[in-house]
């Protein structure tokens, strides 16, 4: 049979093979975190008809003459270019600007995904939206372990702010110097102890001669507030009331205003997880219901030596294989990782001009390897008709 008959038929069967990558990046091209990818075609071994001939001293050298005996697709590669940018509001969402991957969890294998749609499932999880669990580093007491194993992120709204016993306060505002004697002024303020119980802490002022006494809710002298004819404190800093120490730097004592007020105290009660946001480095920073923001966890990121290495493992997701290198866990921001953004996701790099164009180079293609092999028939049918 004639060489041009197979020729052509590996040039349909690589130019499907074009067709069929160029049709998957058509059709994702709204896939959030998508990768296009690339066809590679090569020749096939060649049919040396004649070989080199070295130069001679009268005669000089001939090359070798060799037929190819087709095409075939030397290998297909993904493209990880950046993608467009996307803000979609949420704080589940997030994109990688870099070259970096989120780490996930599968039934007990560790994925790889650009696509940061998460939400969160009724355990609190992180999870993309096939159920692949967000993984990284969970926060203890504030701290991030960074360089431990990485584990599930959890952001569970049973997520606890503990308790903080009061341990100091502040009084502002002015004592009204032109009050008159025996004038009392009690101002309140809620405490907390250890466990977050709630108690009140309340101060009495009263005008006397020389200034004005403070006492506290049993009516003992814990101190007073001494003022200059400029209405400036010349009396102690601070005192002490029921065991917490009150500042009252801040008092002064001008003429004709009563504004002294409780400024704040630094106890809470425990509180439960409300809402999180995200830093550039993937630390996970969570708003209590107590007013707290504590540090909740970090987002682990991955990089490998050769990402075109990694095999796609379904789901916008990829495994790591002999040729992508060992992964290296990192957080956002260090070297090679990039960076973290929330209320974001990144767009699909498939180039819709270069793929429509692509598909007209993968038809004309196949198209012609068609007519070479019409035209290989056409030859054989002639051959047939020699004896008539």
């Amino acid at each position: 049979m004639l060489r041009s008959l197979y020729s052509g038929i590996s040039g349909l069967r690589s130019h499907q093979t074009m067709l069929d990558v160029t049709g998957n990046n058509i059709a994702n091209v709204n896939t959030t975190g998508f990768k296009a990818s690339a066809t590679q075609f090569q020749d096939t071994l060649s049919q040396l008809t004649k070989g080199a001939g070295g130069a001679q001293a009268e005669a000089g050298g001939t090359n070798p003459a060799q037929i190819g005996l087709g095409v075939q697709v030397a290998g297909i590669s993904t493209n990880f270019a950046q993608g467009s940018a996307q803000a979609t509001g949420r704080a589940t969402d997030m994109m990688i600007s870099g070259d970096g991957f989120f780490v996930t969890g599968k039934g007990g294998e560790r994925l790889y995904t650009r696509a940061g749609a998460f939400e969160l499932d009724a355990n609190g999880h992180l999870v993309s939206p096939d159920g692949a669990i967000l993984q990284g580093w969970m926060a203890v007491n504030g701290q991030i372990p960074v360089g431990g194993a990485v584990a599930d992120i959890t952001l569970s709204p049973n997520t606890l702010s503990p308790a903080v016993p009061t341990g100091s306060a502040t009084v502002g505002g002015n004592l009204p110097s032109d009050a008159a004697p025996g004038t009392r002024l009690v101002r309140d303020i809620e405490i907390y102890d250890g466990v977050g119980r709630k108690s009140t802490l309340s101060l009495t002022f009263e005008k006397t001669a020389g200034g004005w006494d403070i006492q506290d809710a049993a009516g003992t002298a814990v101190g007073t507030a001494a003022f200059d004819p400029q209405g400036q404190r010349t009396s102690a800093p601070s005192i002490t009331a029921g065991g917490i120490p009150v500042d009252v730097s801040a008092l002064t004592g001008y003429a004709g205003m009563t504004t002294v007020a409780f400024g704040s105290q630094d106890g809470r009660a425990a509180g439960t997880l409300e809402s999180f946001s995200m830093s550039p480095d993937g630390t996970l920073m969570g708003s209590f219901s107590n007013g707290a923001q504590a540090v909740v966890g970090r987002v682990a990121l991955a990089t490998f030596t050769n990402p075109g290495g990694l095999e796609k493992a379904g789901s916008s997701s990829y495994r790591g294989t002999a040729n992508s290198g060992a992964v290296e866990v990192g957080t956002a921001g260090t070297a090679g990782m990039g960076t973290l953004s929330g209320g974001s996701l990144e767009m699909s790099n498939v180039d819709l001009s270069q793929e429509f164009t692509n598909l007209i180079v993968a038809q004309r293609g196949f198209q012609a390897n068609a007519r070479i092999i019409t035209t290989s028939d056409e030859v054989l049918q002639e051959l047939t008709n020699l004896k008539r």
